[in-house]
């Protein structure tokens, strides 16, 4: 089982949530401070951000490897769109191996939304 920390269409309630089905949600997790969202028009873009003092909100879940493979193809990392990588995150997971979608591209002109991204 893989560990991904979800931040925006893929949590409860997001329009991309129905990918989670038949995985596990762990709980509600938070990056340590340094990571913040970026709106891309529609879904965020979880960037690192050194200013950043708040760190990024989301949800943990377990999913099996067909589960991720298909998250890589939603999220595009084989067109350099988003890159999976681990993310720090508070207790409980601290020390846990978990990986989010981070966005590769620029973020210049896009609208910083902070911790919380809003489906």
């Amino acid at each position: 089982m893989n560990l991904i920390f979800v931040y925006g269409t893929l949590k409860h309630g997001g329009h991309n949530h129905h990918f989670m089905v038949g995985q596990t949600f762990l709980s509600s997790g938070h990056t340590l401070p340094g990571y913040t969202l970026f709106d891309l028009g529609g879904y965020p873009g979880l960037v690192a951000h050194p200013d950043d003092t708040e760190g990024v909100s989301g949800e943990v879940w377990s999913v099996d490897d067909a589960c991720l493979a298909g998250l890589d193809v939603l999220e595009g990392t084989a067109e350099g769109l988003y890159g999976r990588a681990a993310v720090p995150l508070l207790a409980p997971f601290d020390g846990k191996r978990v990986e989010a979608y981070f966005y590769l591209m620029s973020v210049r002109d896009r609208a910083r939304v902070g911790e919380t991204w809003s489906s």
